[in-house]
């Protein structure tokens, strides 16, 4: 087993009580990471809207400081207390307290429950794994939870909101490859093309999908992934037809929900809440397993217009750009080399 270093390169937010709030690549002391069985050489990481947050002294998410954000990771095991994980072995890790509460992604070493890592599934690697990270992952449950709740190809279309960000750029290239006739919301006309390569057949401008409107209007979609929250899923929810399902996951802008009950009671539709970060362990694990299989975002992991990459020193540019909104696919962090 070899022996780790004293310190390793991190991206670190701090704010020492009484003192003024920091971030910014240091070196970090080893014996500072928590206690845990499986310690990470971490390759690559990803940036994702819960990042941009810890990462800024007003984002409410970081629950103890100094903190390493990144609340994905992927790399090699390097040192491990649970046999089920080898040293030199293949891992990722998603969810829980990562990057919020303990140490995450964006630093060259982190250290785990054994009861939070997965296996890296088979043909599948780590930049590709954290190309997909939180936010496919997100994507990926939608999908199925959609699919799970009766949404079947060919029975009509599917509205995806925010369409233009990480989870919505993976839920269309998921439910496209899985013969969906797949609609996008986004309020970036230039986003269009990008999003057409993915598998969008459709698209609806922002001022479509927000504002007021009746209790129901026109029964249109067969199901719907919305990213957004308080601006779009009122719409959402007038609009599915009968017995139709949405999966929520996103409150980029904002948290209130206002809508009536004529949706539920009259159409008997279902809001199906996305809780990516508390999925037991089980579950997650096989769920990563379909991400490499009939899940495979496959259009976004070769859509260069769709990726971008950053290192730790280059991280800060990215993570005040996600927090403006401007997200555009995905960034994938280099972390180790």
């Amino acid at each position: 087993m070899p022996e780790l270093p004293a310190t390793f390169p991190a991206f670190v937010v701090d704010k020492p009580q009484g003192g003024t709030f920091s971030r910014g690549l240091r070196d970090f002391a080893t014996a500072d990471l928590p206690p845990g069985e499986v310690t990470v050489r971490v390759e690559w990481s990803s940036v994702n809207f819960k990042d941009g947050l810890a990462s800024r002294e007003d984002g409410r998410v970081a629950r103890s400081y100094p903190l390493i954000p990144g609340i994905d990771l992927a790399g090699v095991v390097v040192a491990s207390e649970d046999p089920a994980f080898a040293v030199g072995s293949a891992v990722l890790a998603n969810g829980y307290d990562i990057g919020v509460a303990r140490h995450g992604g964006y630093g060259e070493l982190a250290r785990l429950p054994s009861g939070w890592v997965v296996p890296m599934p088979v043909g599948m690697i780590a930049r590709d794994a954290m190309v997909i990270g939180t936010a496919g992952f997100t994507a990926a449950m939608s999908v199925a939870a959609l699919e799970t709740h009766g949404l079947r190809a060919g029975e009509g279309p599917v509205l995806v909101t925010g369409a233009s960000g990480g989870v919505g750029s993976m839920a269309i290239a998921m439910l496209a490859a899985r013969g969906h006739e797949v609609w996008a919301a986004t309020g970036k006309a230039s986003e269009h093309e990008r999003l057409a390569r993915l598998g969008a057949t459709g698209f609806l401008t922002r001022e479509e999908v927000t504002g007021p409107g009746r209790p129901l209007d026109s029964a249109r979609w067969a199901g719907a992934v919305d990213t957004v929250g308080a601006a779009t899923l009122p719409y959402v929810l007038r609009t599915l037809c009968i017995g139709a399902a949405v999966a929520s996951s996103g409150n980029a802008s904002g948290a209130e929900l206002v809508t009536t009950v004529f949706p539920f009671i009259l159409r008997g539709v279902a809001l199906l809440g996305m809780d990516s970060g508390n999925m037991a362990i089980e579950p997650r694990r096989a769920l990563w397993v379909r991400l490499a299989g009939d899940l495979s975002p496959r259009a976004m992991l070769v859509d260069g217009e769709s990726l971008a990459q950053v290192s730790l020193d280059t991280l800060e540019s990215a993570l005040d750009a996600i927090h403006a909104g401007e997200a555009r696919g995905r960034w994938v962090v280099r972390v180790a080399a």
